[in-house]
């Protein structure tokens, strides 16, 4: 059976289409959760679970009504999905060694030490509002995806 390029070519974008969203961590690819990507990408970036040591993730999910000053709260089904996939793909690295300040992935070290070279004037653009608007230069966030190669800082 002769295949045509094309149809090769189209299966083939097909395929890649249906690739689960990846993000990652310390050097391993986390198959990112469908209902992790639903529930905590409808209000931020879904930060890579390696960000967070698993005592950090633990006081998140134990505290979605309250969740940074928003009530988070999902489901009891839903919050059992989400704690044990978080703190199963937490982080251990040297990124998440300890809990940041009041479990901001955004004041941890690795996260200031990472962007740094940012002017402190950009987080205040409309355009951006704050460092964990990560999607506001992270063209791929809300996929879970936040490679170098990807980066646009908007004015």
């Amino acid at each position: 059976m002769k295949i045509q390029l094309p149809l090769l070519t189209a299966l083939a974008l097909a395929a890649l289409s249906l690739a689960p969203a990846r993000a990652d961590d310390h050097g391993r690819n986390v198959v990112m959760l469908p209902v992790y990507l639903q529930e905590c990408g409808a209000c931020h970036a879904p930060f890579p679970p390696g960000l967070l040591p698993a005592e950090a993730w633990q006081r998140l999910m134990n505290d979605l009504p309250r969740h940074y000053g928003s009530d988070a709260s999902v489901d009891a089904a839903t919050r059992k999905a989400l704690s044990g996939w978080l703190t199963t793909n937490a982080g251990s690295g040297k990124r998440a060694r300890t809990a940041p300040p009041e479990d901001r992935i955004t004041r941890s070290d690795w996260f200031v030490r990472e962007h740094r070279e940012v002017p402190a004037a950009a987080w205040k653009r409309a355009s951006i509002r704050s460092a964990a608007n990560c999607g506001a230069c992270h063209e791929r966030a809300a996929q879970g995806l936040y490679d170098e190669h990807s980066i646009r800082i908007p004015r």
